[in-house]
């Protein structure tokens, strides 16, 4: 996985929009609230929300992740992009991510989400 991959993974998630909210370089993904971001400059990784029991049971099994980088490290996880992790197990973090985000919205929100969505497809 790519840089450019793993970007239209992330956009292609139900009213994913992305953003530079901190600085030039660290790439946002989010619905309301952020479920990925990645650092354009140097390796490529992505963070990600997890559960925090399935977060540790992850960096127990992969080296390759890592507690979430400036980060609430018992929500999110640092995964290093490196091709020690198939795309579809990166894909499926993501996916677990984007649903944990999701289904912490408020109901207005979720409509929102939902609207932008459908507007997306028109």
């Amino acid at each position: 996985m790519n840089i450019e991959e793993l970007r239209e993974y992330c956009l292609s998630k139900k009213g994913a929009i992305e953003c530079f909210p901190f600085d030039e370089v660290t790439l946002v993904f989010k619905i309301h609230k952020m479920f990925a971001l990645t650092n354009l400059d140097g390796n490529l990784s992505v963070n990600l929300k997890c559960d925090p029991e399935k977060a540790i049971e992850l960096r127990e099994k992969y080296p390759a992740v890592k507690p979430g980088y400036h980060m609430n490290k018992k929500l999110w996880n640092t995964v290093e992009i490196d091709g020690s992790i198939n795309d579809s197990l990166i894909k499926s973090w993501i996916d677990d991510s984007y649903q944990l985000v999701f289904d912490s919205l408020t109901k207005k929100q979720k409509e929102e989400v939902n609207h932008l969505e459908n507007n997306k497809n028109k």
